[in-house]
């Protein structure tokens, strides 16, 4: 009965965190709406109006109070700008209250299995880590698919100077052919010139928002040839190259490696695997680890030796192109 009456709270915890990350993502969309609607309005009927600063901030909390508390931490900030790389609508606020529902659902969780002080320690902090691994884990794959899309986006805008268009008209091009995120991306930029902000600040605002070294080339080559002087067309055209040569090389370093990081992996997964055919087989040879004073002894110094080996592997297996 109590277990299940844990589950039956942890359900109903991840229901009201769901509840409430829609009810403040539906509020923050009617909120994007009515802004857009006033900016489109402002600039039909002021066209010959000088134009204004314009700054872009993203709501941490749906709560007034609690934004203003999270908009003063750093740590706070660069969490929300992990949110906006990865292009979520859900605010800080947010996976804020998610981390610490299944922080506290994990321990009520694990503290009904056993009594084990590094268990009901760890798991706390695992479960509460799950919603920024999972932003994290979005951010990355946008970002990968940001480099993936950055070549060709390159070429299209140097195949547009070369016929002849300007630069903006060449950026538009890709936010008009290019899918999510190299398109969306140029897009926000666009607009953003088109509102009054600077070539330089917009391009140094869309390097903010995506973190790839590339982009930030790019741009760093752009502004160096609006004040040098020199053929843009070129000097684009060559960027893209140089990135599809790193592409090929990443591949080639990639496929010799494989055979490491497949090794990592089997030494990692192996002391588990072993260990849960032997619980398998024999239950009373496997349960002095939990029940004992030694055998807890050895189960945790095992799990700090096998998270050492873990980072040493991965460290072993990384190569940076």
């Amino acid at each position: 009965m109590i277990l299940i009456a844990t589950l039956l709270a942890v359900a109903a915890c991840f229901i009201l965190v769901l509840g409430t990350g829609n009810l403040l993502s539906a509020r923050r969309h009617e909120a994007k709406v009515r802004v857009s609607r006033r900016l489109t309005a402002l600039a039909v009927r002021h066209e010959t109006a000088p134009p204004a600063d314009i700054e872009r901030r993203r709501a941490m909390s749906g709560m007034q109070w609690l934004d203003k508390v999270l908009s003063g931490r750093s740590v706070m900030r660069r969490l929300d700008l992990i949110l906006e790389q990865g292009k979520t609508d859900i605010n800080v606020g947010v996976i804020i209250l998610a981390a610490v529902t299944l922080a506290a659902a994990g321990f009520a969780f694990i503290r009904l299995l056993t009594d084990n002080f590094w268990l009901c320690a760890v798991t706390p902090f695992a479960a509460g880590y799950l919603p920024f691994a999972w932003i994290l884990s979005r951010r990355t794959r946008r970002m990968n698919r940001f480099h993936r899309q950055l070549p060709d986006a390159l070429d299209l805008i140097a195949r547009a100077l070369k016929a002849g268009h300007a630069f903006p008209q060449g950026m538009r091009m890709v936010a008009d052919e290019f899918a999510d995120p190299v398109g969306p991306e140029f897009q926000i930029t666009l607009d953003e010139i088109n509102f009054g902000v600077s070539p330089d600040a917009a391009l140094h605002a869309m390097t903010r928002r995506v973190d790839c070294a590339d982009l930030r080339f790019f741009v760093v080559s752009v502004n160096i040839q609006r004040e040098t002087g020199g053929n843009l067309a070129e000097i684009v055209s060559g960027i893209a190259l140089l990135l599809r040569e790193r592409f090929k090389l990443h591949g080639r370093v990639k496929v010799l490696s494989a055979e490491g990081r497949l090794t990592a992996w089997i030494l990692f997964a192996l002391p588990f695997g072993i260990g849960f055919i032997i619980h398998l087989l024999n239950p009373d040879f496997m349960s002095a680890l939990y029940t004992t004073p030694e055998g807890n002894m050895l189960l945790n110094g095992s799990l700090f030796l096998m998270t050492a080996g873990a980072l040493a592997l991965k460290k072993l297996t990384t190569i940076r192109v």
